[in-house]
Parts: structure tokens; C-alpha cells; sequence
């Protein structure tokens, strides 16, 4: 890397793409277009995290490119533009931590968090609890949805009072599923599949476990078994369409008895 950019000659940069004479593709974009990109640029940061930090350093420069983008986009609009975003998360990050820029004092985490879901609730304008629920992020991935709307509404003491009963919770829900699925009725079927899965994220929020991260996880497993399975059946010169489940299933035995995840 012989030559080290700053954030203004970004601007400058990204400017230039969406002038006159610039590039096409990038002229052509729309606020609406760049949901897409943004959201599988953030995916793409947060894998990145658990890897080389040149390949993080790489995807973050990906995401930034979507907020100067959108910026641009809205300054052409006669919205606003980098500055004004910069600004108002700068002022953002000042009002919400008084106890590091005012007098207020906070020497714990959980002080900390307090004083900002007041701050916020006050900048909202949200007095009930039933608005802070409502303030959750519609396009959140569903798990993470359901485990901030839960952990919300713990705040004011609506939980449950240990994992065991968040557990016992699950297998009601399961039952119920169970039934629906014995009833053939589809409309309860969807209504008590989504119940289990909100009891599931329950049992996890107890647990300290992400959900998100945790079903990412169990996908990642379940791939990579599977490869094994298919691998190994290969060198037994068979195709997976010719062999039965139970031959299947005494590959995949051998994967997870291998630890392989």
C-alpha cells in the first residue's frame, strides 16, 4: 500500500462516481437500490471478524463505501450529506455518554446502559414500554428481533425467572406444535411454529448465547457433516440419489464422532 487515502479524498472519490462524466452504474443508483448492498456488506463485515484483520480492514472499507454512497445520494437530493451524518452521531455519542463529557456518573456497564435507554427513550420521545418494543428494528433477522423485544421488556420485570421455566416454556410450545401438526391446521401451525422459535430465543437470551450466531453456527455444522458424508460415499463409488437414509445416516454418525463442525 504505497499511498495512504483520507475520509475527504473518499468524499472526493465517491463524489466524482456520481458527477457527470462519472460512472454510470454508480450514477444510476437509487436510495432504494442500496438496501441490498448495505445489508450484504454488514454480513460480510461481521464474518470478516472472525478472520485476517487485512480481510476486516477490506470489508469495513466495503461498508463505509455504502454510508458515503447513500450520503452523496441524499446530498444530491438537497437532503444532507457526509458532514451532517458525521455530526449528528458525533452529538449522538456525547449526549449518550455524560457520564464520559458531563457530571453524570456511571462506573458500571449496567449504569451505563440504563442512562442510555433513558437518553434515547427521551430523544424518541417514548413513555411506554410498549413503544421502546415497538422501536425494534423492523428488518431485523427474526432472532434477533424476538431477543431485543424480549430483553425489553425484562427490563421492567415481564420474564421469566430462570432458564428451567424458559425451558419448560419450550416444551409447551413444542406440544402444541406437535398437536397443530396432528390436526392438519396450517394456520396454527404457522402461529405455534413462531411460538416455538420465541420460546427457543428465550431459552438462548437465558442461556447468554446469540441466536443469530447459534443457528449460523448449527447451519455451518450441518454443511460441513454433510460434505463429509458426501465425500466419504464418493470413495465407496456411490452417489447420494442410491443410497437410503440409514447408510446416510451411519456416514453422518461418523462425522459427528469425528467432532467435525
Amino acid at each position: 500500500m504505497d499511498k495512504k487515502y483520507t475520509f475527504s479524498e473518499l468524499y472526493e472519490i465517491v463524489a466524482r462516481l456520481r458527477a457527470p462524466g462519472g460512472c454510470p452504474w454508480d450514477r444510476e443508483l437509487k436510495l432504494e437500490d442500496m438496501k441490498n448492498y448495505v445489508m450484504e456488506e454488514a454480513y460480510e463485515v461481521i464474518d470478516a471478524i472472525d478472520g485476517p484483520r487485512e480481510k476486516l480492514s477490506d470489508e469495513l472499507g466495503d461498508l463505509l463505501l455504502q454510508v458515503m454512497m447513500l450520503s452523496q445520494i441524499c446530498a444530491e437530493e438537497k437532503s444532507f450529506d457526509i458532514n451532517d451524518v458525521v455530526t449528528m452521531i458525533s452529538e449522538k455519542m456525547i449526549r449518550r455518554h455524560p457520564h464520559v463529557f458531563a457530571d453524570v456518573k456511571a462506573d458500571t456497564s449496567e449504569q451505563v446502559l440504563k442512562n442510555w435507554d433513558k437518553i434515547k427513550s427521551g430523544e424518541k420521545n417514548m413513555t411506554t414500554v410498549t413503544d421502546r418494543l415497538k422501536d425494534v428494528t423492523k428488518i431485523l433477522p427474526a432472532l434477533l428481533k424476538a431477543e431485543k423485544v424480549q430483553t425489553r421488556a425484562a427490563k421492567v420485570g415481564f420474564d421469566w425467572d430462570n432458564i428451567e421455566d424458559t425451558l419448560k416454556k419450550l416444551e409447551e410450545e413444542v406440544a402444541e406444535l406437535r398437536q397443530a401438526i396432528k390436526n392438519k391446521d396450517e394456520e396454527n401451525i404457522f402461529e405455534e411454529m413462531g411460538d416455538t422459535f420465541f420460546a427457543a430465543v428465550n431459552v438462548s437470551r437465558f442461556a447468554r448465547v446469540n441466536p443469530e450466531l447459534a443457528l449460523d453456527g448449527s447451519i455451518n455444522k450441518f454443511v460441513n457433516r454433510f460434505e463429509y458424508v458426501e465425500e466419504n460415499a464418493k470413495k465407496q463409488g456411490r452417489n447420494l440419489e442410491d443410497m437410503t437414509l440409514s447408510e446416510m445416516d451411519k456416514l453422518w454418525d461418523e462425522a459427528k464422532g469425528k467432532g467435525i463442525k
